[in-house]
């Protein structure tokens, strides 16, 4: 279910910010690509990433310790980890949508 999720937030942030930025190729041969940076989308949907595998670790800690093999604080340390992503994400995806109403609402 995880993995579900992970592949379509990852597929649906990249293409937002291909069509906030233009579609395609134009944007990521900017001054990402002549610095070795790397592209917007790129660092997008290693966040996404990121968050997923904490959600996913923390999920592994708590069936285990369902099932004994792990102890509490690990649970803990696994749960507030994943939360500190999720909120993180949260804000970030918060900000980009304040933006992109900020430059939808500008006369041209």
């Amino acid at each position: 279910m995880i993995e579900l999720v992970g592949g379509i937030a990852g597929r649906a942030i990249g293409q937002a910010v291909e069509q906030a930025t233009g579609a395609g190729q134009s944007s990521q041969t900017g001054l990402a690509g002549q610095a070795g940076g790397r592209s917007f989308t790129d660092v997008l949907q290693a966040l996404g990433t990121d968050v997923v595998d904490n959600i996913r670790t923390a999920e592994t800690q708590s069936f285990n310790a369902v099932s004994g093999e792990a102890d509490t604080r690990e649970v803990v340390d696994a749960l507030m980890s994943a939360e500190q992503s999720l909120q993180t994400a949260i804000a970030i995806r918060d900000k980009l949508v304040t933006a992109y109403l900020e430059v939808s609402r500008m006369q041209i």
